[in-house]
């Protein structure tokens, strides 16, 4: 749903760019099989608030690698990854052999990401070989 007040956001391609959005104004769409239970929607929503105030690029740890700060971001977790959500406001160019998959495999319960990329269909895909929920939030913080 959007906000007409909100006069930073601007439409792009695939989305919306925007700097003031909350997660109670982006609505979050389930592209895997699996529907995230309400806790894990719930983190989503925080994980893709977080993720709102780092560096374009990031999976809410502020590093432009992508999967290198997914790895990071597992390594601090440790056990409590288990059903944990994970956010990026970037596409995810690859999804098997990289984050989604590891993250996947690393126990993640939900993933929140823009979608609109090419390859979305690859995130769909493994995510729902590995029973993992995806959601697609349509909006792109982009902050560089």
């Amino acid at each position: 749903m959007r906000r007409e007040s909100c006069l930073s956001d601007k439409l792009v391609g695939v989305g919306w760019l925007s700097d003031d959005l909350t997660p109670q104004d982006i609505q979050f769409n389930v592209m895997s099989k699996k529907s995230p239970p309400k806790n894990e929607l719930t983190d989503a929503e925080f994980a893709w608030l977080c993720v709102k105030h780092v560096t374009s690029n990031a999976i809410v740890i502020a590093k432009p690698n992508r999967l290198e700060s997914l790895r990071i971001a597992l390594r601090k977790a440790r056990k409590e990854v288990k059903g944990a959500a994970l956010a990026s406001d970037a596409f995810f160019l690859f999804a098997w052999k990289d984050a989604v998959e590891e993250a996947c495999e690393s126990g993640i319960g939900v993933i929140a990401k823009p979608g609109g990329s090419i390859r979305d269909q690859d995130a769909i895909d493994c995510c729902n070989k590995y029973g993992v929920s995806l959601v697609f939030t349509e909006v792109r913080h982009f902050r560089h």
